[in-house]
């Protein structure tokens, strides 16, 4: 009796042993180090391609100069900015990260997508980062805003992916259409700087933030930068074909997918129109959803904005889109958009 009552009382402090005596808070020190990680190694990888623009003041053309930031694409010293910070300058000064300075002649300067593309005047190389697919971004995702806010340096902020496919009006008046939301801040001095996903890959270029908002900031998708530089490279202009819309990216709902034969899982809604544009005269209309253009799939805003190139001015396109539920042909012709 006397040992079995010893082997019962063994085998329970056994038992309460091996059982947590209480719960233990959860450890974030892993989660926070591999998010410190990760933001270290975009800036390490991306802070170095990082540039001061400033623009010198003109008392002729009543430009009162002032700075924004930039980011060098290729390593002869191509910098992509925001066109409000060259302020339709010819010349430029920009200083990188490593305390070189340089004069950079503008090659080219698109206020309707508000870009400008830089080319550094002498012979050195430069650190250079390269431009992602914004098409893959989702929401939530991360990234880092780096630039130089209120003249500091180097400055790194944070944020995730608020929303994808707005559109924001540009100084011009017509609206930059595939524009990414995010609420990582940005203050004066970041126009013209890189949004950085957590793989390294420039996925915007950050233009405006709404004042008296919170966290609301805006960045120019980088598969619209990528256009405009190649434009601008080619033709030293960005030459497009304008129809007069607003749109964004939108899914497709699968079951209407399949009722209506589409392959896409997303397309382009429309919406604003310019009640004098080539699009409304010819019948197309707001909240109507476009899913090709010449018979070319539009899977984004930003595909409508590459398929409406110089090629397409003045030549009668077929859109197709789905109206109050149904595919419907419109033919349009577009114009050419002014310069400003």
């Amino acid at each position: 009796m006397f040992d079995t009552d010893l082997r019962y009382l063994a085998d329970g402090f056994a038992a309460d042993e091996a059982r947590p005596s209480s719960p233990s808070p959860a450890d974030d020190r892993p989660l926070l180090d591999a998010y410190s990680e990760s933001v270290i190694g975009v800036v390490d990888g991306v802070g170095p391609a990082v540039v001061r623009v400033a623009t010198p003041p003109d008392a002729a053309a009543k430009r009162r100069g002032g700075s924004g930031s930039g980011v060098i694409v290729s390593p002869d010293g191509l910098v992509l900015t925001n066109s409000h910070v060259v302020q339709q300058a010819r010349l430029v000064r920009i200083a990188a990260s490593d305390g070189r300075e340089a004069e950079a002649s503008v090659l080219g300067d698109d206020p309707h997508t508000d870009l400008a593309v830089l080319r550094v005047n002498h012979g050195a190389t430069f650190p250079a980062a390269r431009l992602g697919d914004s098409k893959a971004l989702r929401r939530g995702q991360l990234v880092v805003a780096i630039g130089n806010p209120l003249g500091f340096d180097s400055t790194v902020t944070t944020g995730v992916v608020s929303a994808l496919g707005r559109s924001l009006r540009a100084a011009t008046g017509h609206l930059i259409d595939d524009v990414i939301q995010t609420d990582a801040a940005l203050n004066p001095g970041n126009s013209g700087g890189p949004l950085v996903s957590s793989r390294g890959e420039v996925i915007g270029i950050n233009t405006a933030v709404i004042a008296g908002a919170q966290g609301i900031c805006f960045a120019v998708s980088s598969n619209t930068a990528s256009h405009v530089l190649t434009e601008i490279l080619r033709h030293g202009r960005v030459r497009r074909a304008f129809i007069g819309v607003g749109a964004q990216t939108i899914p497709i709902p699968r079951r209407m997918a399949r009722s209506l034969g589409l392959d896409s899982g997303s397309a382009v809604i429309v919406t604003t129109i310019d009640r004098d544009g080539p699009a409304a005269k010819a019948g197309l209309k707001e909240r109507d959803i476009m899913v090709s253009l010449d018979g070319i799939p539009v899977t984004g805003a930003d595909d409508m904005i590459r398929l409406l190139d110089r090629e397409r001015i003045g030549r009668r396109i077929a859109l197709v889109v789905v109206s109050s539920g149904r595919l419907r042909t419109i033919e349009v012709t577009p114009a050419e958009r002014a310069d400003r």
